[in-house]
């Protein structure tokens, strides 16, 4: 545990109110989002860059190791302390007064801490968003520690691409910061560091300020459920409404049946859209959207969408089964609802996996085959981002099945799915939420030992204190 001294420097440093030490004040930030549980000697909650730096200067020159947290809504461990006490905890919760928005640019200079329905919901007044698509609400410095994607990365990319500048403290003796905040979007005067700050899990540094890409809102949109003629044709399916819609298209989701009826279970006022209320085994959400308002003689996005939707229905050897246009907010309460109705559903064991996009299908059909045979009475609820790749790998175990309480078992089913999404399918084991401690050993084991070495170089570099969750 924390000597006692510690804790009335650091106290000094943040005011009453930036420091918690009573175990009912940090139980929320002991808690992670999906069943992680530690334990930490303190929750320090700065308000400013400055008192960040003062923060890790004190904790790296006294061996204090810190685990920076932001929305505490990651899946893989990477923000919460672990169970030996030693730990702090570095919230960004309070750094939330910065809000710069530059409407000609296009760009938001922002406090890490802002959570984005707060951006979102601040912006729209000037007709703008952070294109960042998710069911969660995180706050802004843990979309940059982990590079989010979301549902709309077809269209508007990851946090990487969406990232102008940030402003870091590194954890060395100095609490050095670094200001790489710019709102150029073309600026090629050497190695652009900021890269090294984003999706690698707040080891290299903290995030404290960002610079963020905007885009106009979509003032028109139009979503369909798509039911494809056989799982292998789904890639067919997203490239002829490529080809068809251009950039129109900003969303392509894959929803397995499993997980609709999960969803559809637990939210009593989903409004069950199947025909007879019979949820296929397979159905794609698309969306096309326009950031034009409508204009006179302009055919709708409703119409547009029909119209292409008929089209490849009448194509020799159609990808397509069924397909119906619908009201977007509707569709997209049934995918959002998702994560929720799995995660009710039972043990939930979750996995975030990428492919290249025509692999996904077949990796869906090869677990289905083979799960039943290594892990019997376990239910794969699968959904995800089709069109960049990205699935969402949901095993939900019975509550009442003894092997819930079994960390054996877990672990022996994370080795499996894990060997076969990266070994078999060449697929990466971490699309979008990074790594944390759930996912170290397979970084040891799948990162390359040259680029292990680069890797543990750069943290040496940057920040030689011990911080965050994850050995690189």
């Amino acid at each position: 545990m924390i000597d006692n001294t510690h804790i009335e420097a650091l106290r000094s440093l943040l005011g009453e109110k930036g420091l918690l030490t009573e175990r009912n004040d940090m139980a929320a930030y002991e808690t992670g989002a999906r069943y992680d549980q530690g334990r930490a000697a303190f929750v320090a909650r700065p308000v400013s860059t400055e008192e960040v730096s003062a923060v890790v200067a004190y904790c790296v020159r006294n061996g204090i190791a810190l685990v920076p947290q932001s929305g505490n809504t990651g899946l893989v461990s990477g923000a919460t302390p672990d169970a030996s006490g030693d730990q702090g905890v570095l919230s960004l919760d309070r750094l939330t007064a910065l809000f710069e928005l530059d409407r000609v640019n296009r760009t938001l200079t922002a406090g890490a801490g802002l959570r984005l329905s707060e951006v979102n919901q601040w912006l729209d007044e000037a007709g703008l968003f952070f294109p960042i698509d998710l069911g969660a609400d995180p706050r802004l410095g843990g979309m940059i520690a982990t590079n989010t994607g979301g549902s709309r990365f077809l269209r508007y990319g990851d946090v990487r691409r969406n990232t102008l500048g940030l402003k870091v403290v590194l954890a060395d003796a100095r609490g050095t910061v670094l200001d790489l905040g710019s709102g150029l979007r073309k600026n090629n005067t050497g190695v652009d560091w900021k890269q090294v700050f984003i999706g690698t899990s707040g080891a290299f540094g903290i995030v404290t300020e960002c610079v963020l890409n905007l885009e106009p809102l979509p003032r028109q949109t139009a979503t369909a459920f798509l039911v494809p003629s056989s799982p292998d044709r789904v890639p067919d399916l997203l490239v002829a409404m490529e080809e068809a819609l251009g950039s129109y298209l900003s969303a392509f989701e894959g929803m397995s049946g499993n997980a609709v009826s999960a969803a559809l279970a637990h939210v009593p006022s989903l409004r069950n859209p199947f025909e007879r209320g019979i949820v296929p085994d397979f159905v794609i959400l698309a969306e096309i959207s326009r950031t034009s308002p409508p204009r006179d003689g302009e055919q709708p996005l409703d119409a547009v969408l029909e119209e292409v939707l008929a089209a490849i229905w009448e194509s020799e050897s159609a990808p397509l089964a069924d397909a119906f246009v619908g009201p977007p907010h509707e569709m997209w309460a049934l995918r959002h609802a998702l994560s929720e109705g799995v995660k009710h559903s039972g043990r939930l064991i979750a996995f975030d996996l990428s492919f290249r996009r025509g692999d996904i299908m077949r990796f869906l059909d090869h677990m289905k085959v083979e799960m039943p045979k290594h892990f019997e009475g376990v239910t794969i609820c699968d959904f995800g981002h089709i069109g960049d790749g990205g699935v969402h790998f949901n095993l939900v175990v019975p509550t009442d099945d003894p092997r819930v309480a079994d960390g054996a078992f877990e672990a022996r089913l994370r080795e499996w799915v894990f060997s076969v999404a990266v070994e078999t399918f060449d697929g990466s084991y971490s699309a979008e939420h990074a790594i944390g401690r759930k996912n170290q050993v397979f970084y040891d084991r799948y990162t390359p030992e040259a680029i292990r070495r680069l890797a543990a170089g750069l943290k040496e570099i940057t920040s030689p204190g011990p911080l965050g969750s994850v050995t690189f």
